[in-house]
């Protein structure tokens, strides 16, 4: 019987110091309200991601930034880098756009997104363009 008692000691002297230590270096989870508002930004911009993304696929665009000497993977690479605003600005001029301007709109708004990426210094496709920093 003491020799059980002497291992339990032993037993719950560890257990204390592992519980202090797992108080001690425990962090806080804190939750918050999600707003109506903030869930349909988030589920607009991927509505708006993927339908730039589905005119990429189309023939006519495919041609075109081949001849303008851009891949398509960049493109899709810069289209998911883009933020919700830039995003909704973009759906928003192809919407404005005529119907036969469409494809010429959207190679505009993506040579103006590489322009904009080599001025900030993310990317280096065109060499005539200085990096602003």
């Amino acid at each position: 019987m003491q020799t059980i008692r002497k291992h339990l000691r032993y037993v719950s002297f560890c257990m204390a110091i592992m519980m202090a230590f797992g108080t001690v270096w425990a962090s806080s989870a804190s939750a918050g309200m999600v707003g109506t508002g903030e869930l349909l930004t988030e589920q607009r911009a991927d509505l708006d991601r993927q339908s730039l993304l589905d005119m990429l696929e189309r023939d006519e665009v495919k041609e075109k930034l081949a001849d303008m000497g851009v891949s398509q993977e960049q493109v899709e690479q810069r289209i998911q880098n883009l933020t919700p605003a830039e995003l909704s600005t973009f759906e928003q001029q192809l919407a404005e756009a005529p119907v036969g301007e469409d494809v010429v709109g959207i190679i505009v708004l993506f040579l103006l997104v590489f322009i904009i990426t080599d001025m900030l210094c993310a990317t280096n496709i065109y060499p005539f363009i200085n990096c602003i920093r």
